[in-house]
């Protein structure tokens, strides 16, 4: 996958991620000690978070193999 590609995937993944901890801090779940670990939310967030330090990764092997070429 070409990095233009993988950019415009964590950029996506950032906008949904954004939209997603804004809904996270207005939930009833929130309010609750250890809300977080049983909010489906949350795990969303985690996730999100989870793929686009994936995608950074395949960014900076990408960047890695260019520089060695």
């Amino acid at each position: 996958m070409s990095m233009e590609k993988l950019e415009e995937q964590k950029e996506k993944m950032l906008e949904e991620l954004e939209g997603v901890q804004e809904v996270c801090d207005t939930l009833p779940e929130c309010k609750a000690e250890d809300g977080c670990k049983t909010c489906k939310t949350n795990a969303q967030v985690k996730e999100l978070e989870q793929k686009i330090e994936e995608i950074e990764d395949k960014i900076e092997e990408l960047i890695q193999a260019t520089e060695e070429d």
